[in-house]
């Protein structure tokens, strides 16, 4: 049975200088722990026979559904701004599935065991961080947030030997690609010319079709500098902090990839930081669109041969549309903010506004999701913040603004309801159902998280509980990169 698999290779087409075909790595007794059914259906694929013991074996990399030709990709990248030739060290791409609207995705195994970029690790991953990018990915999906998505978590049965001797697990993770900016720097710092147009040509042609011929390249650059503005406008404005925003971690897509020790903001603070590995805090939220640029810079070095024969005119307009990225990024959140705040049209001082707002946050440490929520719903009374004047004249400022445009308080009340979700994944909430299901095999606590957060916008009494802060002994929440 191989129902609904219709596998391209068209990656593997490409030049094996951007890959390395593998042989399976069989593992023990795999068992299906949780299967993305909306995914799968959208996908084309058969969820009954996912469910199967030859799904199973699909899923855990032990058999292979028909079409495939199983190959790790390679690329390097600048991680904590130093480069590093790295590649798929534990993930295997099955090929690119064709839905039955036409589209094509990739599907990858997540800790399917070693490949030639292993550099000496096991190439497997442990059931937590797994269950962890099943749920963060799922959940950014659900807020409307560019991103990859998991398809399934098989347990292995066999032992991932960390620090501790953890549970052995694999992820299906669903991509428009796995093309990064540190791909291109692969083939810039080790390849060929030639490989470097192969690279941006199937690039272009899978992700950027629309794009004007002339000036081809220097247009793909612009293209991809427009998306990643959009992108990190959507984590700022939902509070979402990536925590290693290397450069083989930005998709050439537009799309949110790499959920190791990310994490959503509590109180605001631009100063946040949660990864435990990033001590210097230059992934913390307010550097996010700072880190973009970066590197966006070295995206655009590598296209300096392919945009003009010149170096010194590539140069020139490779930084030009570089630094169009402020500007579009600020568009993107302001655009963002006044909807969080109900304004439909623009006004020059909605800018200070929205900064006023945030400081009072900051300086009364409010929850950021949850401030948006209560300003919405006419709850202000209930911020530490709601008593002193300074809060008052905002507020009155605020009313003031919303008068000032032609749509009325319900329609103003409808847009904010639709661009503050009521739940976010809550650091606290998914360590609950990452340790129910790691530590006692309890699926369930996972399995409300997921259906809570499946419809962040419904403001449904259900959500409530969800919605509750932590208390003061897990605020000093820190994250690990699951490797």
């Amino acid at each position: 049975m191989t129902k609904g698999w219709k596998l391209e290779n068209s990656y593997a087409d490409l030049p094996e200088f951007f890959y390395s075909k593998i042989n399976l790595n069989k593992v023990r007794s795999p068992k299906l722990v949780v299967l993305n059914n909306n995914l799968a259906e959208y996908l084309g694929l058969d969820t009954e026979e996912l469910k199967s013991d030859e799904g199973v074996s699909y899923l855990s990399g032990n058999n292979l559904p028909k079409g495939s030709v199983p190959i790790a990709q390679a690329y390097a990248g600048h991680q904590f701004g130093y480069f590093a030739m790295l590649g798929d060290g534990r993930a295997m791409l099955l090929g690119e599935q064709v839905t039955p609207a036409g589209e094509k995705y990739d599907i990858q195994l997540k800790g399917s065991g070693r490949t030639p970029y292993s550099r000496g690790g096991d190439g497997r991953a442990a059931l937590g961080p797994m269950l962890r990018e099943y749920i963060i990915s799922e959940a950014m999906y659900n807020l409307n947030i560019p991103t990859t998505r998991s398809l399934a978590v098989v347990t292995t049965g066999e032992p991932v030997i960390r620090e501790d001797i953890l549970k052995g697990s694999i992820l299906t993770r669903v991509a428009g690609s796995h093309i990064r900016v540190g791909t291109f720097a692969y083939a810039s710092y080790f390849g060929t010319a030639e490989n470097l147009r192969q690279l941006a040509d199937y690039t272009i042609d899978r992700h950027y079709k629309e794009i004007a011929k002339k000036e081809t390249y220097l247009n793909f650059l612009k293209e991809v500098i427009k998306r990643q503005a959009s992108l990190i406008a959507k984590w700022q404005l939902i509070g979402f902090i990536h925590g290693v925003m290397n450069t083989d971690n930005m998709a050439i897509s537009g799309e949110t990839i790499d959920y190791g020790p990310c994490a959503f903001m509590d109180n605001y603070n631009p100063d946040t930081v949660f990864s435990s590995i990033d001590t210097y805090g230059r992934y913390a939220y307010k550097n996010q669109p700072e880190i973009a640029v970066w590197n966006l810079s070295r995206f655009a070095e590598t296209l300096l041969p392919l945009i003009h024969e010149n170096k010194e005119q590539a140069i020139i307009v490779a930084k030009e549309a570089v630094s169009e990225f402020y500007d579009m990024y600020r568009n993107y959140w302001l655009s963002g903010m006044r909807s969080k705040l109900g304004i439909f049209n623009e006004e020059v001082e909605d800018e200070r506004l929205i900064e006023e707002l945030l400081n009072m946050m900051h300086n009364n440490n409010e929850d950021y999701t949850n401030t948006f929520i209560k300003l919405t719903f006419n709850k202000s009374e209930s911020m530490t913040m709601y008593e002193s004047a300074e809060f008052k004249n905002w507020y009155n400022t605020w009313q003031k603004r919303l008068l000032r445009q032609n749509q009325s308080k319900e329609e103003s009340f409808q847009l904010m309801r639709s661009s503050n979700p009521a739940v976010i994944p809550r650091n606290h909430r998914v360590e609950e159902a990452l340790s129910a299901a790691d530590d006692k095999g309890d699926y369930s606590v996972m399995e409300r998280l997921i259906n809570v957060l499946s419809k962040p916008f419904a403001h449904t009494s259900d959500q409530a509980e969800y919605a509750e802060l932590p208390s003061p002994s897990l605020c000093k929440y820190k994250t690990f990169c699951g490797t």
